[in-house]
């Protein structure tokens, strides 16, 4: 494979240009990235969350999900909890995850431990959802092997008609929820020019959440 180079023109993070929390400058970044998703399509999906567990054996495991909740308490996420990814976090609570920007030559790094929503958030969020998509969470045993595009597509008729979009609420399933990642460690990455980049880290010192400066140490590694 013939090696693509692209130097990265972005400009980067300074520490004197922090915002007070870890919170309020990764709610910024994204906030950004989705002014720009609004404005031109080279970042279509800004919420899109790389999210890593670990396996009964120690192997990482690493999917895209989106990014559905975002406040002081941590970023979160929806799933099935009997998914891979719901079986490896009641094992093992320790995730990795990330938002990535390529285009803005920027992404944020979380490290720390997933704890289980609020069925309240759940219900919520899961109210906010279209139709079809509610009927895809009851059609699809997340992660389970399928025979073919078909068998899938029989399942959503089949619940499709089960629930119908003009005769009322979808139910919330029993096994469909969602995670918040509690940090431990936020990572502010911003490309440069000649694989330079900046890496700005928020380390936790405290026992407050993202958004109490003092919980926080801030320092700069290497790229």
């Amino acid at each position: 494979m013939d090696p693509r180079r692209v130097d990265y023109t972005g400009e980067g993070i300074s520490e004197d240009e922090l915002l007070a929390t870890p919170y309020a400058q990764v709610r910024a970044w994204v906030d950004e990235a989705v002014t720009r998703a609004d404005a031109q399509p080279d970042v279509p999906e800004p919420y899109a969350l790389s999210v890593a567990t670990v396996d009964a054996e120690g192997r990482p495991n690493v999917r895209t999900v989106l990014l559905r909740f975002l406040d002081e308490r941590g970023p979160g996420f929806v799933t099935a909890t009997t998914s891979a990814k719901g079986r490896e976090i009641a094992a093992n609570a320790h995730v990795a995850a990330a938002l990535t920007w390529p285009a803005m030559y920027r992404s944020v790094r979380f490290r720390g431990r997933a704890v289980a929503l609020d069925e309240a958030e759940v219900r919520e969020y899961w109210d906010s959802r279209p139709w079809g998509s509610r009927v895809s969470a009851w059609a699809s045993q997340q992660s389970a092997p399928t025979g073919s595009r078909e068998d899938l597509e029989r399942a959503y008729e089949a619940r499709a008609a089960e629930f119908p979009e003009d005769a009322g609420a979808v139910p919330l399933p029993e096994f469909w929820g969602g995670y918040r990642v509690v940090c431990d460690e936020v990572e502010l990455w911003g490309g440069r020019r000649n694989r330079l980049h900046d890496r700005i880290v928020y380390t936790r010192v405290g026992d407050g959440d993202l958004g109490d400066a003092a919980a926080w140490e801030v320092s700069r590694r290497q790229p």
